[in-house]
Parts: C-alpha cells; structure tokens; sequence
C-alpha cells in the first residue's frame, strides 16, 4: 500500500522551558516577566548604585572602631612581641650571664600557640551555616604547604644566630628589607620584570643598610674594629639566608592564595603553623643524637650526645623560671598578631596592611632605643631614613596604582 505524503504541520512554540537553575519546567510567560520584573530591579539598583556602593564600602571598609581594633592589635602584639624577643636574646641570667640561644624551640612554642589560636579563628570566622573549611583541602596543596613550613622554620635560627654578631637595630633594619630577597625570587624564579621605582627602592634600603652598618660610630682600636667588622659581615650573611628563606616563604604563600582558591589566610593560618610545629618538633627530638656528632658541631648545635635543643632550653628555664613568661609572652603575641594581620587584610585591603607593617617596623626601632639604650650616630639615623623612605615611598604608589585600579573597574 503506498504512503501517501503527509502535508507540513506548523508546531506552535512550546510557552514552557526546562530552567537549569532550578531543575524544573516553567512557563515562558512567567520567565518573561521575571525578566522584566528583573530588567526593573537592575534600573533601580542602577539609580541607586551609589548606595550600594556606599553600602559595601562600609562593609569592606567597615567603621572607624574596627580601624582602631585592627591597627591597635597590630602595633600591641607586635611591639610587644618585638620587645620580648630583644628581651630574651640580649638580657643575661644568673651569675654565670647566660643568655637565650634556643631559637628551634622558641619557634615551635609560637607555631604551637599560633596553630591552636588559628584553629579557633578559623571556626569563628566561618559563617553560620556553612561547613568549616578543610586546612589542607586537597594533596596537591600539601606540597606548597609543606615547603612553606621548611622554610619558615629554617629563616628563624639563622635571623636568631645573626643577633650574636649584629645589634638588634641592624637586625629590625634589614628585616624591613623583604622587598629585596621577594624581588630577588621573582626575577630569577618567577622571570617577573618590576617597574623602574621597585629598582630605585631597593637601591635606597641598600644603601641605607649599608650606611647603617658602617656607620657604627665606635671608636676602637684598628684591630678590633676589623674583628667587629667581620662579626658584623657574618651576622649580615646569616641575616641575607633569613631574609632569602622570608622571601621564599612569601612567595610560596603568594602562590598557594592564587593557585588554590579559594584558600583563606585562617586557612594558612593553621596550616602552616601545625605543619611548622610538626618540622620544629622533630627536630627537637632527633637533635641530641646529631648534636653530639660532627655535622651537630659544624652546625652549632645546642648540647651533647644526651643534650640537644630541648633539654637544653628546659634546663636554662629551670635555672631562670622568670625567661618562662617571656617565652610564653612572646608565643601569644606572635599567635594572636597573626590574627590581626588576616583581620585586617579580610575587612579593609592589603594597602592599609604595608602602612600599618612599616609605621609599626618604625615604632619598634623607636621602642628599642628607647628601651634598651641604643644610641644612634647621625650617619645611621641617616641609613634609617633611606630605609624607611624607600620602603614609604613604594607604598605611596602602590596605593596611588591600587586606586587608579579600582577607579578603571568603576568606570567600566
């Protein structure tokens, strides 16, 4: 039997759709109106855009009392934290003038009290309802993590041991050089090129630390001042190794926030000083079988075949029990400035950040003259300048790009 040929039937459009969003079929009349209640909506928030703006500005910005909180933290733990750790490597005890020299186990009591105060930031910090984010939320993090805590845990003993041959002024004054060992890695890692004004400001804090070094004042005899000079040269080196493991760090850390998003800094937080306090901790126990053995020796390590870091520091503090609220004192500033610093960087900007580090680095250096006694010659205070003018001035344009930045965006 022949088919006869069907003529053409005109389908009418379907006035339902399948929304992917919600997974259910809807009406089209309904989807037309909801855009246009929509298109409205965008109208009024576009009329009112200022006040939105407003709005999240105060909420990014937040008020005057959360400034005050955050900058107030910031120098209050820091200063204070500075302040012990001059205390505790300068001032001798007892009668024999023995002086703190456990730099491993300073570090692991600061990482421990860090990682327990980062704990509990991070459940505080997680919005209700929300699950509480993993600190380690894949094994390919692990990596990147754990090269952050090595190298956080190696830059503390070398920046300890510089301070047997270098004042702490020089040392407060070369630690607020970081842009030179981040550029450092950039460059010759990374294959980043920077602005001619980066270049210029790491030429000024060179040569203000190189003034300041110098420059000492002292009047000595020739053949001391030389051995002074050459102390002062090792310290420097040692210095140079924290400052390029502090650079190390950073960088990774830098990393880790772009590659793993999104990865908080409570995150960090406590990822990185449980990972650190793991590092720290077993050398602490494996210490006393290589101190005893060449490579402890070349080394510099603290005790004997049964001495080692651990008892060695537990000793020194059974004999001065005072250096346990210093030691202490110090832990809990480090920990909770750490908070502070993720504080502000989450509720104001990163700008605000480098000017509060670098008037804080100045108030410290003002505090420990102060405190301590140290006198300044007119050539140093001079190599101060040059370091805290660079370090100023790049801050000031980082700013001025960071606002040409956000008006572009605006614009846009």
């Amino acid at each position: 039997m022949a088919r006869s040929k069907q003529p053409a039937m005109k389908r009418e459009s379907s006035s339902e759709y399948f929304n992917k969003k919600t997974s259910t079929w809807e009406d089209s009349s309904n989807g037309q109106q909801a855009v246009a209640q929509n298109k409205a909506t965008n109208g009024v928030a576009k009329a009112s855009g200022s006040l939105a703006d407003n709005a999240i500005a105060e909420d990014k910005g937040a008020g005057i009392v959360q400034l005050v909180i955050a900058v107030s933290g910031i120098y209050a733990s820091f200063l204070t934290w500075a302040y012990l750790q001059e205390k505790l490597t300068t001032t001798p005890h007892g009668l024999r003038n023995e002086v703190w020299h456990f730099p491993v186990f300073l570090n692991t009591i600061q990482s421990l009290f860090a990682a327990t105060v980062g704990i509990v930031y991070l459940l505080f910090s997680t919005p209700r309802g929300q699950p509480t984010p993993p600190v380690i939320p894949s094994t390919r993090i692990l990596g990147p993590l754990a090269l952050v805590a090595i190298t956080s845990s190696l830059a503390s003993p070398f920046g300890y041991a510089s301070l047997a041959h270098i004042d702490y002024i020089t040392f407060l004054l070369a630690k607020s050089c970081k842009l030179l060992p981040v550029m450092f890695l950039h460059i010759t890692v990374f294959r980043k090129r920077y602005p001619l004004y980066k270049y210029l400001v790491v030429a000024a804090v060179t040569a203000g630390v190189a003034v300041f070094t110098l420059h000492s004042g002292s009047k000595k005899k020739k053949a001391s001042r030389l051995s002074d000079e050459a102390n002062a040269s090792w310290g420097l080196l040692l210095l140079s190794i924290n400052l390029l493991f502090d650079g190390l760090t950073n960088s990774t850390q830098d990393y880790i926030f772009t590659s793993f998003k999104p990865y908080t800094g409570p995150q960090m937080m406590c990822a990185n000083n449980l990972m650190s306090t793991l590092v720290t901790g077993l050398y602490l126990l494996v210490s006393p079988y290589i101190a005893g053995t060449g490579v402890g020796e070349w080394f510099g390590m603290a005790g004997g075949v049964d001495g080692g870091e651990l008892s060695e520091a537990l000793a020194f503090m059974g004999r001065h029990p005072a250096v346990w609220r210093d030691v202490l004192g110090f832990a809990a500033c480090g920990a909770v400035g750490q908070v502070f610093i993720f504080y502000t960087l989450a509720t104001f900007s990163s700008v605000l950040l480098v000017t509060v580090t670098v008037t804080r680095k100045m108030f410290t250096m003002i505090l420990s003259v102060v405190a301590f006694g140290h006198r300044l010659t007119q050539m140093q205070w001079l190599g101060v300048g040059l370091v805290f003018g660079g370090i100023g001035v790049e801050a000031a344009i980082a700013r001025s790009e960071k606002a040409a930045k956000e008006a572009a965006k605006k614009k846009q």
